[in-house]
């Protein structure tokens, strides 16, 4: 199958993974995708562009007809637990699995150009807290996902190694918060790991899903702290985005009974992790984005 794949994709997987390893995954992706074309006996419609950081996503139809979506991810990000995350979920308030090889999931089809960003920013929040609550149910026994202390203990050690003196204080308070929080886990759920607006799709069969999870074991808290910082331009652009911030996290702490210290102590820092990854990565406005947002919650 020949096409191109999008540029967002190829930059994201040479930042995250190295140049070598993303050109060896694209380099077998045309065949990859036509092994799983040819294994489902799917017709092809086109490429989701711009797509995902880490995943091709193409919408095909099955032989009977019915509509559906290929994701096509390398091994190095982890398929292969989203996969057991999905199954366990089984379409309660994420997509669902129609069927999986080792190197690609079959989903049912959503509406990829209908986020919950589409909506006002009250609505989506109060959509994203209905959505986010059916994921946190009990891992499946024996699992492999890793838990919010192993993640956040390896997204450390690059924080620590950031070296700006500007943003000394809050990289030292995104550490000590990161440091109590893991000293003491309230709870163990499965965890989408990578919730947000526009991780959540308009489907057919219930109104909407989430998608693309980076599954991790852990508090709901944390699933929350991405959550918060969505839409972070409008926030630095309003006046009032300090208060709109702190406002934020005491709504969606209370709306799903979960702790508010706890919900803004991982807000800090993985609002800190991804602006300082960010930089690091060459995004120096989103990474700054990220860091002042962060600051507003110290």
């Amino acid at each position: 199958m020949a096409f191109e794949p999008p540029q967002r994709l190829v930059r994201a997987l040479g930042e995250t993974y190295g140049d070598t390893a993303a050109d060896d995954w694209l380099g077998q992706l045309p065949k990859t995708v036509q092994e799983s074309v040819d294994r489902w006996e799917l017709d092809v419609e086109r490429v989701v562009a711009p797509g995902g950081r880490s995943s091709l996503v193409v919408l095909v139809r099955q032989p009977d007809g019915t509509a559906a979506a290929l994701k096509a991810a390398p091994s190095f990000a982890a398929p292969a637990l989203e996969r057991t995350a999905l199954e366990r979920w089984d379409g309660w308030g994420a997509v669902r699995l129609l069927a999986s090889s080792e190197d690609a999931l079959l989903l049912e089809r959503l509406h990829p150009e209908v986020s919950l960003r589409s909506l006002p920013e009250a609505k989506a929040l109060l959509e994203a807290a209905g959505a986010v609550r059916r994921l946190w149910v009990e891992p499946p026994a024996d699992h492999g996902f890793e838990t919010v202390a192993e993640r956040t203990a390896r997204q450390a050690e690059a924080v620590r190694a950031f070296a700006d003196p500007a943003a000394a204080s809050v990289v030292a308070a995104a550490l000590d918060a990161r440091d109590e929080l893991t000293a003491l886990s309230p709870e163990l759920l499965l965890l989408h790991g990578n919730f947000r607006q526009g991780k959540v799709l308009a489907g057919d069969r219930t109104p909407w899903l989430s998608v693309g999870p980076e599954p991790l074991v852990g508090e709901r808290a944390y699933d929350l702290a991405r959550l918060v910082r969505d839409r972070v331009e409008d926030l630095i652009a309003a006046s009032s985005g300090a208060s709109a911030a702190r406002r934020r996290v005491n709504k969606l702490a209370d709306s799903l009974e979960v702790d508010r210290e706890r919900l803004r102590g991982w807000t800090l820092f993985r609002a800190v992790e991804s602006g300082t990854r960010a930089i690091a990565a060459g995004r120096r406005g989103e990474g700054e984005l990220a860091l002042e947002f962060a600051g507003w919650l110290l």
